[in-house]
């Protein structure tokens, strides 16, 4: 079974049939909402919107434990997220695609394992490739499949949010070989990997990063809505064939 977390601009999936929602009680807390069960083309998919469906949670509000564990708890082994992000690099404009390769985390204050209390051992986990090899290629064979188009690899920024980047921060994601930036991709993608799920993210460059393109002087938000929801049906046709490549 494949399960998909949904960030901004994607709360549901009007292409998913829904069976039931079930509230799922974690040692972590509680997740971003109910799981929402349900098939897209006959094939079982779990939901979970990311910020809660009425998109209510800041990015570094979001309980990334419990959501994982939830997602985990379920018997689900693949998991593929949706995230919008900030280009940085040139050839990143807003309307973009991506399945970014690479992590760097500039998170801070965020609970970043399972593994806690003076009684559980240390287990150094490793995170050279932080995404999933096998999630990845399906990801690049569903868009291909959909006939839509995407980068192929980018190092996604991590950062705490909620507020954007100064046009200095940017600079110096870029100097350290960021090519997009977003506030949700640690740490989700660390603690998938710790409790062995296999993860990869499809990331939509809602904006330019600040102090480029159309950004230089300022982010402006009726340009970011409007990429978004125009981007993300693109996105759902590419899930859809994504959802039939994996159960094959």
């Amino acid at each position: 079974m494949l399960a998909i977390i949904g960030g901004s601009g994607l709360t549901q999936l009007a292409n998913l049939e829904i069976t039931h929602r079930q509230v799922i009680r974690t040692p972590f807390g509680e997740p971003s909402g109910a799981l929402t069960l349900g098939h897209i083309n006959s094939e079982e998919v779990i939901f979970l919107a990311r910020h809660g469906y009425g998109h209510t949670i800041a990015p570094h509000d979001v309980n990334y434990r419990a959501n994982i564990w939830a997602i985990h708890s379920r018997g689900v082994k693949d998991l593929v997220s949706v995230s919008s992000v900030g280009g940085i690099h040139a050839d990143l404009k807003p309307g973009t695609i991506v399945i970014p390769d690479q992590i760097i985390d500039y998170t801070h204050g965020r609970q970043m394992t399972f593994r806690e209390g003076k009684e559980t051992p240390v287990v150094h986990m490793d995170f050279t490739e932080p995404y999933c090899m096998k999630m990845r290629e399906l990801c690049l064979r569903a868009v291909h499949d959909a006939g839509e188009t995407c980068v192929d690899g980018g190092v996604y920024a991590a950062v705490q949010g909620p507020r954007l980047e100064t046009r200095a921060e940017i600079n110096r994601l870029e100097r350290d070989g960021a090519t997009m930036v977003g506030m949700t991709g640690m740490p989700e993608a660390g603690l998938a990997k710790e409790i062995g799920l296999c993860y990869a993210t499809i990331a939509v460059v809602a904006n330019y990063a600040a102090g480029r393109g159309s950004s230089k002087d300022a982010v402006h938000y009726d340009e970011v809505d409007a990429v978004l929801k125009q981007s993300m049906s693109r996105v759902r046709n590419i899930l859809e064939h994504l959802v039939a490549l994996h159960a094959n």
